[in-house]
């Protein structure tokens, strides 16, 4: 197998506690250098907090793992400065197709409207993806504190903190933290360390991985077979990475055994029976694997908060595993911070519980319909199957039951005990709860996007109708908790386009109350200081 990625390899230091003897105290320590642990850090450091990263390797994943990075992740990172070198190197793409033996069943787009700053998709190995996170957390200097080689062993968990014994190449250490964050994947050692229930389906099907090196004429789009002729009964996935190696993913089956199929003589048929006898290509790397549907009981525990992998499980269809992990982070963070600098209660943290376990278990419903429809379990699911790919040829209702993955999408917050009803009349989708849309805007003149001017705090977006901000409204700038005012129409900022407008159903005189991790908590059709400060306090868990 050909794979020309040279792996990073990162120094090991060892830490003073080493040399002292004594226990370090840190505000938090995130466990794993993954997407989701290294995403932490870069959130906690863009806040302000000093963190510790421990993992007990000294590089990047190895093979293929993830590879589609959906928008609202790629926002993220947009936020803490690093998504620049992920555009650059993915590829984009957002139009999908199904076939049905060679004939196409439907196609779908998933950014149908124009005006947002992010592409729906990237496809990056998670390699690179890993290696421009690191080097943005190296960017922070003392800031992110990455400490490979540096595995936890043991945990006592209390009220005031955690401890943490830690064992590296030169032996081990003790290290306390107020906060700790679990990122250590499926397998979580800190997850078994304290015994926390993780409960769901695991599935028995198997499924090859081929990613592929060659120069091939298919569009950058994602193409899902059901029964192709190159692979009759079971279903096949196709899409592009960067350095031109294509993502295959062969349905194989519960009976097929791992170590034969992985052989290239197994392997290189199977190519060449999709891609044609004549077709060069080389393999990167080739796995089998399964998967479950599952999840913690609640992701937190006292001091301890459990984020990505660690906490749930999905299916690989619809990507929404390494995503939901950069939204799990992207709402802790900034509630943490608030927590650790006093000026939010204990309890906000508590909302993580109440928002992200439902977005898990709407992942885990759309991960398992997803894999129901391609892999039947029963023969009324498998005729349920076939009669939706028969219609959806020539009826567009049957259509929305085909079901390939349903791809990742942020899930609202709408039971979230952080917002304030509305009291007015608004038409569009931007209710408290749900992420706020990105839109074209202009400030001085230049060209710009709403959602450059969110997140990191708290923003009080306000639709100016003669140029002017009320003095009741910048007052809040003046907060403990960080409030930024974005005005519309006034100090040089505007919407030409009128998307903005558009979206925020922005009437002069509307206002919205952004959270820092750019979700909608409040919005009013005039300014009430008095309502605002309570829709604020909410949203901190102060009341």
């Amino acid at each position: 197998m050909l794979n020309t990625y040279q792996y990073p390899q990162y120094a090991y230091v060892p830490p003073d506690a080493l040399k002292t003897g004594r226990a370090e105290r840190r505000p938090a320590v995130v466990v794993g250098a993954g997407p989701v642990g290294l995403t932490a850090a870069l959130d906690l450091a863009a806040h302000g907090v000093p963190v510790v990263v421990l993992d007990d390797n000294n590089t990047v994943s190895v093979g293929s793992r993830a590879v589609c990075y959906a928008k609202r992740a790629l926002e993220v990172w947009d936020r803490l400065g690093c998504a620049g070198p992920m555009l650059d190197r993915g590829v984009r793409w957002q139009v999908g197709k199904v076939f049905r033996d060679e004939q196409l069943v439907y196609q779908f787009d998933l950014l149908p409207e124009r005006h947002h700053k992010m592409p729906a998709f990237i496809n990056l190995q998670q390699y690179y993806l890993e290696e421009t996170l690191v080097d943005r957390a190296l960017a922070q200097g003392n800031q992110i504190d990455l400490r490979w080689k540096n595995r936890v062993t043991a945990l006592d968990s209390r009220d005031d903190g955690v401890t943490l014994t830690v064992d590296t190449p030169d032996g081990p250490y003790t290290l306390e933290a107020d906060w700790v964050i679990a990122c250590d994947g499926a397998r979580s050692d800190i997850r078994g360390m304290i015994g926390a229930s993780f409960e769901g389906q695991a599935f028995q099907d198997r499924f090859l991985i081929a990613d592929v090196v060659m120069k091939a004429g298919f569009p950058t789009e994602r193409w899902f077979w059901f029964d192709p002729p190159f692979h009759r009964g079971q279903s096949v996935l196709l899409h592009k990475q960067a350095d031109d190696v294509w993502r295959i993913d062969f349905q194989l089956g519960w009976d097929a055994d791992p170590e034969e199929e992985k052989k290239p003589e197994k392997v290189i048929p199977r190519l060449k029976a999709m891609l044609g006898e004549d077709t060069e290509f080389d393999l990167e790397w080739v796995s089998v694997y399964q998967f479950a549907c599952r999840r913690m009981e609640r992701f937190r525990h006292g001091r301890l908060l459990f984020a990505g992998d660690a906490a749930h499980q999905v299916s690989p269809f619809g990507a929404r595993g390494a995503n939901s992990g950069v939204q799990d982070i992207d709402n802790l963070a900034w509630k943490l911070a608030l927590v650790l600098a006093g000026t939010a209660p204990d309890r906000l943290l508590d909302s993580y519980d109440a928002e992200r376990v439902p977005a898990a278990d709407d992942n885990i419903r759309n991960s398992t319909r997803s894999t129901d429809f391609i892999t039947p379990k029963s023969p009324i699911s498998r005729a349920f199957r076939d009669a939706a790919l028969d219609l959806a040829e020539h009826h567009g209702f049957a259509r929305r039951l085909v079901n390939s993955g349903r791809l990742s999408l942020p899930t609202p917050y709408a039971g979230s005990p952080l917002n304030t009803p509305d009291r007015d009349a608004f038409q569009g989708a931007m209710a408290p709860g749900c992420p706020a849309a990105d839109a074209p805007l202009t400030v001085d003149g230049r060209e710009d996007w709403l959602l450059n001017h969110l997140g990191g705090c708290f923003t009080l977006l306000y639709f100016s109708p003669d140029g002017g901000v009320p003095a009741t409204l910048r007052a809040f700038e003046q907060d403990a908790v960080p409030v930024s005012v974005l005005a519309v129409g006034a100090g040089g900022c505007a919407d030409p386009s009128g998307v903005l407008t558009q979206r925020y159903d922005g009437r002069p005189g509307t206002l919205y109350l952004i959270r820092p991790d750019q979700y909608v908590a409040a919005r009013f059709r005039d300014v009430d200081p008095r309502l605002v400060r309570i829709a604020l306090d909410t949203a901190c868990g102060r009341l």
